[in-house]
């Protein structure tokens, strides 16, 4: 590949705007102070990314002309809030954004429909609540992942202070983002550290693409590790962590019609002890810097140095870089992915209450003022809130004395400690998709509940209702809510029309594969009905749904009109 610094003309337009301001300062500031404007240009559109900030118009609006609003994104690691934090966000969500919070499948927080006059205070207080939005977007590491549950094992905390020490470690050194969002100022160019910046460990135009990391610990794979860039696997002896496997290499996103697009599971190269934890990840974001694809950004991420170079070759350059030699991988296995929702008791005798959130949308409507109670808790009691990357919300640290109280102040909310979701809502992803999201070709986190719904009746029709299947969609193919990963996804190919994709497992350790390509929405429940039925008559005992669609169906000859299409 390339070195965009040695590289001829063939590089995208994001690297020549990133190599002539290496700052990503662009006019960013400019623009804010024009009380007249509305957007970014379209070069600053690619900026603001670096900054946590994505430029998008309400698509239900369009019909009456571009509504301009903005999605802006925390920088949270592991996905561990304070409550004066969480108090800071629900008020952004009210007086900056759309009175609604959104969890991401990263552990971290979107505000949506924010307009650009009050962006600056958005993410100033986001600042001044010791988060950020830098690095939350951008081709750049991304929120670093860590196991939300207070459950198990004792090296949770370890693990956890890891993925902090990681997450500042690869942090973006341009003084940009504390100029504009901090000071509201221009960056200053006459200081010769800022007109000549090249981040010392991106380098001057970053990453080809974005990167992302995640710490779990085995046997649950709550952060579906292997779909990311980097992954640390805790190897945990006697309640103590004696290391990690290392995982390369994963990734969701691909294209619809693009077969040099693909999801990817990471590979496992080898073992280290925690002390190498920082030398391994620059290792292997260094080896993204240099060896990615800058001339296609479809074709861009680490998952595809990995996949065409090897992973042998992966194991050595990344040796040489952190000046280690891995030792082999430790036993691990995964048994499943998934939240655990109700009260729970925590390693340390205080307990965690896992809460559902459908879609990760945190909102107040007639049924549920989850909103009001969460904003309420926080108020109240001295805990602490975390994401999950099933965008789901655990309240942790909880004392038997507040235990009853929560439960009080819940129900008096309409919210829910027990029977929270029926199965398949409980397991289920979505993107927010439509009307915000500029790549969204197909319905997802508006349209999946209802879809749910109907297969739940499908699946009680055709003999085992009440049992879970976990079902992911996404409005486009960049794979946001890890669809690859699932049992059944639902990819949005255009309005009203998806791709299934079947034979995901438990434990994320297996890719599903395209079964129909192009299904209308009211074809969807017909095309799966012979499949559950055949599922409920002909499997093993025990035997999960992706398990036995990936060892019958998949395998089977297409039909003509399969075929076809």
């Amino acid at each position: 590949m390339n070195s965009p610094e040695t590289a001829g003309p063939k590089v995208t337009h994001n690297e020549a705007i990133k190599a002539a301001i290496p700052t990503l300062a662009g006019t960013i500031a400019a623009t804010l102070a024009d009380p007249a404007s509305d957007r970014f240009s379209d070069d600053d559109q690619q900026f603001i990314k670096f900054h946590g900030l994505y430029q998008q118009d309400d698509r239900d609006l369009r019909k009456t002309g571009k509504k301009f609003v903005m999605m802006v994104r925390g920088r949270i690691p592991g996905g561990v809030m304070t409550p004066a934090q969480w108090r800071t966000f629900d008020d952004l969500a009210d007086t900056h954004g759309n009175g609604t919070l959104r969890i991401t499948t990263r552990q971290s927080i979107q505000f949506h429909g924010v307009v650009m006059s009050r962006l600056g205070q958005l993410v100033r207080r986001i600042n001044e609540s010791l988060l950020s939005t830098l690095a939350a977007c951008g081709d750049v590491n991304r929120n670093v992942l860590a196991p939300p549950i207070p459950a198990f094992t004792a090296a949770r905390e370890t693990v956890f202070a890891d993925c902090v020490r990681v997450a500042d470690e690869l942090r973006p050194q341009t003084h940009a983002y504390h100029a504009i969002w901090i000071e509201g100022v221009q960056l200053d160019l006459s200081n010769p550290a800022n007109k000549d910046f090249v981040d010392p460990l991106y380098g001057r135009t970053y990453l080809p693409r974005k990167f992302k990391i995640a710490f779990v610990i085995p046997p649950l794979n709550d952060v579906d590790v292997l779909a990311n860039d980097l992954g640390f696997i805790a190897i945990v002896e006697n309640e103590c962590l004696v290391g990690y496997n290392i995982a390369v290499g994963g990734g969701m996103g691909r294209s619809h019609g693009n077969d040099q697009t693909y999801p990817r599971l990471a590979d496992v190269i080898g073992f280290v002890t925690p002390d190498r934890i920082l030398d391994v990840a620059k290792a292997v974001l260094t080896l993204h810097r240099d060896f990615g694809d800058r001339a296609d950004r479809k074709h861009a991420r680490l998952k595809y140095v990995i996949e065409e170079r090897g992973v042998v070759w992966a194991r050595a350059e990344i040796e040489a870089r952190a000046g280690l030699q891995f030792e082999p991988a430790r036993p691990h296995v995964f048994t499943r992915q998934g939240d655990l929702y109700g009260w729970h008791r925590q390693v340390d005798g205080r307990w965690f209450l896992g809460l559902f959130v459908e879609s990760g949308r945190v909102k107040d409507d007639e049924k549920c003022r989850f909103k009001t109670a969460l904003r309420q808790i926080s108020d109240r009691f001295q805990v602490e809130f975390r994401l999950t990357t099933n965008q789901n919300v655990l309240i942790a640290n909880v004392t038997d004395a507040d235990r009853e109280a929560i439960d009080r102040l819940l129900a008096g909310h309409g919210v829910k400690t027990a029977d929270q979701a029926s199965p398949f809502h409980g397991a289920a992803l979505a993107c927010p998709a439509m009307p915000t999201c500029g790549l969204a070709l197909a319905e997802s986190e508006r349209y999946l509940p209802g879809l749910l719904d109907r297969l739940e009746q499908l699946a009680a029709e055709s003999g085992f209702g009440g049992e879970e299947i976990i079902v992911r969609m996404t409005g486009c193919p960049n794979g946001c809510a890890r669809p690859y990963a699932a049992e059944l996804a639902f990819v949005g190919k255009a309005p009203g029309r998806y791709q299934i994709w079947l034979g995901g497992n438990a434990g994320s350790t297996r890719l599903n594969r395209l079964w129909k390509d192009n299904v209308k929405d009211p074809d969807i429940v017909p095309e799966l009905r012979p499949v559950f039925l055949r599922y409920a008559k002909e499997r093993n005992a025990g035997e999960r749904f992706g398990d036995w669609t990936d060892r019958t169906i998949l395998n089977e000859p297409a039909s003509p009109a399969t075929a076809a299409a």
